[in-house]
């Protein structure tokens, strides 16, 4: 599969009294790899919207390894990986940029509807796009 890696400077409002990162940035980083990774195929959530594709998030998890502090570099890493009709999952790593050390791991699940909340078969709906994010997903 293929990994996209966005990088991000941890800003000091993402920090919490221990001046770690509190632990709700991460999911919000999730979200700009996840942005991040289909504006680089070519289909920014934007262009999504202007065709009535949503992704509602169905789930999220997030597991802790080590903490990211103000003002360090991290990667967040992205990939697809699972794509089924209907839904996509996606992986995502936060690793510091300096010394390469995990800081977290994590999943996200993602429907795919009409503006309705409607569920749509994306291979029917945007045979385009499904396309893009089955090449990626391998």
């Amino acid at each position: 599969m293929r990994k996209f890696e966005l990088e991000h400077r941890v800003g000091y409002a993402e920090t919490d009294a221990m001046a770690i990162v509190h632990h709700s940035n991460y999911i919000r980083w999730f979200e700009m790899g996840r942005n991040d990774l289909l504006r680089t195929i070519g289909y920014p959530y934007s262009e999504l919207e202007h065709q009535g594709i949503w992704m509602p998030v169905i789930g999220v998890s997030c597991e802790y390894k080590s903490p990211a502090v103000f003002d360090e570099v991290v990667i967040i890493r992205s990939w697809i990986d699972r794509l089924k009709g209907a839904s996509v999952y996606l992986g995502y790593d936060v690793i510091g940029k300096e010394k390469g050390d995990l800081k977290v791991t994590g999943a996200s699940s993602h429907g795919f509807t009409d503006p309705d909340l409607v569920p749509i078969r994306l291979k029917r709906h945007s045979p385009e796009l499904y396309e893009k994010m089955a090449a990626a997903a391998k």
